[in-house]
């Protein structure tokens, strides 16, 4: 089932999607030519768009996420700060830090900022992984490596999502005063199935995505950061569309 929901949910996002319904137009061509020329159009115009600095500031609305941006003179103390896990490429020929992709890097860098302001809090690093790696250690090793002291250190190494991270960490989150550290594209979704778990967290968003400052003439040419962007907007989307589901369903569930 969980492998199923991420295959399911991977072929969902705009790159694969219309490039599927691309490669059902040429099926189609094979009989009624208008009808797969004027689909291949909307697909291939739909995705050069979305790409384009212009329309996809407007999807992703960066101002909307400036809310979860964690504001340490509000907040004189904190007992645990919480990274998610993010994206890895596991190779034992690479150091800790060189495994970690730009998004779970990201994260951690601003976990071990919140862990310097407060030296008296936990960090808790999550994720799992695959070939034996996990994104937890890696984050464990890279933080000890630029001087964060292992004892501080607390890893949640089987959680696969962000429904696992939150119902796997509650326990030890219940009563404490909580910073999340996670993408600002993530964060509503992560926030809510960890409040849904009884634990307050306070947001402490990072990976933010901007265009508005880029000069004039790129506004209108795609580009794959930016399609990268509105697929991680996309993702968030469908996750959200997915917990509803299953709560309508069952209103217990995570």
């Amino acid at each position: 089932m969980f492998e199923l929901k991420k295959i399911l949910g991977a072929m969902l996002m705009p790159l694969p999607l219309f490039a599927l319904l691309c490669f059902v137009c040429l099926l189609i061509a094979l009989r009624t030519k208008k009808v797969s020329v004027f689909i291949g159009l909307i697909a291939i115009t739909s995705l050069l768009l979305i790409s384009t600095p212009f329309i996809g500031q407007k999807i992703i609305a960066p101002n909307s996420q400036l809310k979860y941006i964690f504001d340490t003179s509000k907040q004189p103390i904190l007992d645990k700060i919480v990274v998610l896990g993010c994206d890895i490429n596991p190779n034992p020929k690479l150091n800790a830090n060189s495994q970690l992709g730009n998004c779970a890097k990201s994260r951690l860098i601003e976990g071990m900022r919140l862990a310097y302001v407060y030296p008296q809090a936990q960090l808790i690093v999550s994720g799992g992984g695959y070939n034996k790696v996990t994104n937890s250690s890696l984050m464990q090793q890279t933080a000890i490596s630029l001087g964060i002291d292992a004892q501080r250190i607390k890893q949640n190494p089987t959680a696969m999502d962000t429904a696992d991270e939150a119902r796997l960490l509650a326990p030890a989150l219940v009563d404490f005063k909580v910073a999340l550290v996670t993408s600002a594209s993530h964060m509503a979704r992560a926030k809510d199935l960890f409040n849904s778990q009884g634990v307050d967290v306070i947001p402490a968003a990072t990976d933010f995505y901007d265009y508005s400052a880029w000069p004039h003439h790129k506004q209108y040419i795609p580009s794959v950061e930016v399609l990268k962007a509105v697929t991680s907007y996309w993702h968030e989307v469908i996750g959200s569309t997915w917990i509803s589901v299953r709560r309508w369903i069952d209103p217990e569930a995570l």
